[in-house]
């Protein structure tokens, strides 16, 4: 799902940076009030892995890639989707300096697909999704959410910068992340979430998830 340089004008990436730098403001400010000391550790042991994990691209035509995210997952066990945009944010940017895993000018946009869609459709769906299901299938669902919309969502801008064919973009965005998000994104969340769960069950934000 990362956009290299080239892709996406720039009067469009400047955009894209624009709600970052609004988000990230609104990020920090939740971070500096709300992120407990004992949570910094696990944030920083799931940053970790979403940088490995998303090291394993499947090439897409047309220049893109498919991989997991694992923002939701982030953003579930610490309690706020701020939580999984932090995570990404610095993942993505360090990707995209020290890699060139992504453009430069494109990073705005990648933070807000993966970083901002992914975190807070993820999020927001396993709250709405508690209220009928319980917590193992609430994740899978929430987990796999968070990175098939956004990967519809990576097709649309691609068309509207003229990158992409539409039809076809969605097909292969959509059919590639479909099956990552089954088999990768809302598996691997799931076992995560229930290795935490079993092991550090107290690390797990729950209060912010029910209320």
């Amino acid at each position: 799902m990362h956009i290299p340089d080239g892709f996406i004008p720039l009067w469009q990436c400047i955009i894209y940076y624009i709600v970052v730098l609004i988000v990230g403001y609104f990020a920090v400010r939740w971070a500096k009030e709300n992120l407990h000391e004992k949570q910094i550790p696990l944030l920083a042991v799931l940053a970790a892995g979403i940088f490995a994990i998303q090291a394993m691209n499947i090439p897409i035509p047309w220049g893109t890639s498919g991989h997991m995210v694992g923002a939701a997952i982030v953003a579930i066990l610490i309690g706020s989707p701020f939580a999984g945009f932090l995570v990404l944010a610095v993942v993505l940017i360090i990707q995209g300096l020290a890699f060139g895993d992504g453009g430069l000018t494109t990073l705005g946009l990648n933070i807000f697909n993966m970083g901002i869609l992914g975190s807070f459709i993820g999020f927001y769906s396993f709250k709405g999704l508690k209220a009928v299901l319980s917590d193992i299938p609430s994740i899978f669902v929430a987990s796999f959410l968070s990175l098939f919309i956004p990967a519809i969502a990576c097709a649309l801008e691609l068309w509207i910068a003229g990158a992409f064919p539409l039809i076809a973009g969605l097909y292969f965005m959509g059919i590639y992340h479909f099956i990552i998000g089954i088999v990768a994104e809302g598996s691997i969340s799931t076992i995560v979430y229930i290795s935490i769960n079993n092991i550090r069950p107290d690390l797990i934000a729950r209060k912010k998830l029910t209320n």
